[in-house]
């Protein structure tokens, strides 16, 4: 049961990291390009826990990787240098407030991977919660309160959603290794195939007054909420542990509203209602 508790606090405390990386992403964006903002933000974390890598003993304890892991290495490096591009792309037509109570949706698709393809046993409450998660998520992604217009910049936080959702799972079949060195390969990877694609897309870089402040919001919304995030999926399992996680976007959103002065819409008041629900029903289960 403490084990339990501890890794519920892990999860807890990764949601409240990442928490920050919406809005202050937002404002960043304004010195970059949105591909070259994800480059930046992973390698932040990359570099950043290569760094505690080298401080700490846990790489030296814990069991190496294994060729038997690399498809799921490949796969979590390929679908992190994609979502978070999504979402940079999302962040430029809609608001911030919208964008982190979207990305609850990862929480579905990690769940629904974690139950069809990984075969992740679900509770009731569980699946009621997700129902939950995936009505505010509908709600959130229409534009106007009298049309279905679709806003676009919502669709693409969703599918950054589901990469992170399909993600997470790679990453829940790496999480009995170092948590440090899978965050290292996650972030310094991803970060360079980002970079990659940027520099293709012609995308030039941040001023350099604002790569440090880029590279400190990875190490701290990205790297350390991933190291987290990880340490608690060894107990809890990707979706349990997701589930978890919905509290970040709650986080977000009011930073979003309170620090950045967005208006806060109908859409969003009903969506955070049908979240705030959720998350109860997530806190209510103990299976």
């Amino acid at each position: 049961m403490k084990n339990k508790n501890i890794a519920t606090a892990l999860a807890l405390l990764a949601a409240a990291l990442y928490a920050i990386n919406i809005p202050l992403s937002k404002l960043l964006l304004e010195s970059a390009g949105p591909t070259m903002m994800a480059a930046f933000l992973y390698l932040g974390a990359g570099i950043g826990l290569f760094v505690c890598g080298l401080l700490g003993g846990e790489r030296k304890s814990a069991p190496p990787l294994t060729r038997a892991e690399l498809p799921y290495i490949i796969g979590m490096i390929v679908l992190d240098i994609a979502a978070p591009i999504l979402l940079m792309l999302g962040l430029r037509y809609t608001s911030s407030a919208n964008a982190s109570l979207l990305n609850n949706f990862e929480i579905v698709a990690t769940t629904l991977i974690a139950f069809f393809i990984f075969k992740e046993a679900l509770s009731k409450r569980l699946v009621l919660a997700i129902v939950f998660v995936t009505l505010a998520s509908v709600t959130l992604s229409l534009e106007g309160t009298q049309s279905l217009e679709l806003n676009w910049g919502s669709l693409l936080v969703l599918a950054a959603a589901c990469c992170w959702g399909l993600e997470n799972n790679c990453t829940r079949r790496l999480s009995s290794k170092s948590s440090v060195q899978i965050t290292t390969i996650k972030g310094i990877f991803s970060g360079l195939g980002s970079l990659m694609v940027a520099l293709v897309a012609g995308e030039s870089f941040p001023p350099v007054a604002f790569i440090p402040l880029i590279l400190l919001l990875g190490f701290v919304s990205y790297g350390l909420s991933i190291n987290f995030y990880i340490k608690a999926q060894k107990k809890l399992g990707a979706a349990k542990t997701s589930a978890f996680y919905s509290i970040s976007p709650f986080l977000g959103a009011a930073f979003g509203v309170l620090a950045l002065g967005e208006n806060i819409t109908v859409q969003f008041v009903v969506g955070l209602a049908i979240m705030i629900a959720a998350t109860v029903l997530l806190i209510k289960d103990n299976k």
